[in-house]
């Protein structure tokens, strides 16, 4: 197809012909060179990110306030001293092009800190201290040279092969978070561990806890696996538990495998997840990726079996996977807001599936609202989880019916927004009572009435008589409302 438009990584190329104009004639001519994910992605053909790294053998903080005081970018840059490095947001024609400098490095670890001790170094050193050969390409933005200084970089790229760029457990050692990060890069691009670099992961994968890494960072790089399309998110959950670095960051998972389920589901509780995620829509939100992923996680807790062999129970799983997927996203500091939506998507997950077509409209629109804000991204779940089981044919038109209905009924009315004819206010007037308990009961009544079809919407001359008949029926029923 013909693109249409600006060119989207046009703003990429400006940048660096203003970086390569803005650094002739000065110390670091011919000693900036591009790294990284622009590279790589370019030499398999992907579209590039909006992002620059640069490396440069001289001093990078230097650099950055020289490309400040010429007036390529409108921000002071963000220094990194300790660690020879600096942000800055370079201005480049429409938009802005965020880039990192950094002074090539060696590092030495700790066996009980992410944080190293940093010395100038080589483009060499630099090269070999990062994560894996396929980020190792430079290109002189001078000169235009491509260096693959390990002599990996391009054949692991054409070979589909993850390697580290010195040995594999020193590589994982240094940065526990690189073994996620290969798993990663592994289900996104298709690629295979090499066997040592693998070995070492098997090997090292208790490094990945505090206080060698904090659980924002493992939050961070599982999030990204977690938002790859849904193939390469199935592969990379594989590989998670394959290298049991699951274990270290997730082991209420675990016990999914193997968890039998028995009725329509051909799977256990794990591989019917890894394949319900294959149904899932590229553009689809992480909240709603997490929730699928662990729609099902509160299963094997609530296991029973019954009189029939081939029978089996999950009472109660909603909810008590609500609150384990609450205690995991808490663990790995997810925001109040992520937890919220996430286990609300668990706890739901079941509602859309229990439709029946002999429902009233009352009933679903009931269910329109329980189910609020989450019915759409609910809908999606619902057909991910359902293309993952063997469901009986007279089911099967079931939610599409669903959808239909749903449709019309807000047609006709925004069903979420349906709520008592009176307020709390003119409640007090028509009773002569004041504030408490029963003022909900009132409105929750006269709210019941509107979606059962016996009030209109907006009526208040009704809703004044269906409110007193309401409330002498509960007077004679012996109840006494606080007054």
């Amino acid at each position: 197809m013909e693109q249409t438009g600006p060119d989207p990584f046009e703003g990429v190329s400006k940048a660096i012909d203003r970086l390569r104009a803005a650094t002739l004639n000065t110390p670091f001519e011919g000693r900036l060179y591009l790294v990284g994910g622009i590279l790589r992605d370019r030499a398999l053909g992907l579209p590039l990110s909006g992002d620059l790294d640069l490396v440069t053998e001289g001093d990078a903080l230097s650099l950055a306030r020289r490309l400040y005081e010429s007036g390529l970018s409108r921000h002071f840059p963000v220094l990194y001293p300790r660690f020879g490095t600096a942000m800055l947001t370079l201005d480049a024609g429409d938009s802005g092009v965020a880039v990192e400098l950094v002074t090539a490095r060696s590092e030495r670890y700790h066996a009980d800190s992410r944080k190293p001790d940093v010395t100038p170094g080589t483009i060499r050193e630099d090269v070999l201290r990062r994560d894996f050969t396929i980020n190792t390409l430079l290109e002189n933005i001078h000169t235009g040279e491509l260096l693959d200084i390990t002599g990996k970089a391009l054949p692991d790229l054409a070979n589909g092969i993850l390697r580290t760029p010195v040995e594999p457990r020193i590589t994982f050692f240094d940065d526990p978070l690189r073994m996620l990060r290969a798993v990663r890069f592994a289900a996104r691009f298709g690629f295979e561990i090499e066997a040592s670099a693998w070995e070492a992961i098997c090997t090292e994968v208790a490094r990945l806890r505090p206080p060698a890494i904090a659980w924002e960072r493992i939050r961070e790089e599982f999030v990204k696996i977690a938002a790859l399309p849904g193939a390469k998110f199935r592969r990379g959950m594989a590989l998670l538990l394959e290298s049991r670095l699951l274990n270290e960051f997730l082991p209420e998972m675990l016990p999914m495998v193997g968890c039998t389920q028995g009725n329509w589901h051909p799977f256990d509780v794990w591989e019917h997840t890894l394949q319900a995620l294959l149904a899932l829509p590229d553009s689809t939100s992480v909240d709603l990726r997490l929730g699928l992923l662990w729609h099902d996680i509160g299963k094997p807790a609530t296991r029973a079996e019954t009189d029939d062999e081939k029978a089996v129970r999950f009472t109660g799983h909603a909810g008590v996977g609500a609150d384990m997927v609450r205690a995991m996203m808490g663990r790995l500091k997810f925001s109040n807001e992520e937890i919220r939506d996430v286990s609300s998507l668990v706890t739901l997950h079941m509602r859309l599936g229990e439709y029946r077509p002999e429902w009233s409209d009352a009933t679903v629109k009931r269910l329109i609202r329980d189910c609020g804000v989450y019915l759409d991204d609910l809908f999606i779940l619902t057909r991910c989880d359902q293309s993952a089981i063997n469901l009986p044919e007279n089911l099967k038109g079931h939610l599409q019916e669903l959808r239909e209905r749903i449709d019309r009924l807000n047609a006709l009315s925004n069903v979420l927004m349906i709520s008592s004819p009176l307020d709390g206010v003119t409640i007090m007037e028509i009773l002569q009572v004041g504030p408490g308990p029963h003022l909900r009961d009132a409105k929750d009544f006269l709210t019941n009435e509107v979606i059962e079809g016996r009030l209109a919407e907006g009526d208040q001359d009704a809703a004044r008589e269906l409110l007193l008949k309401w409330w002498r029926d509960w007077h004679r029923a012996g109840d006494q409302p606080p007054s």
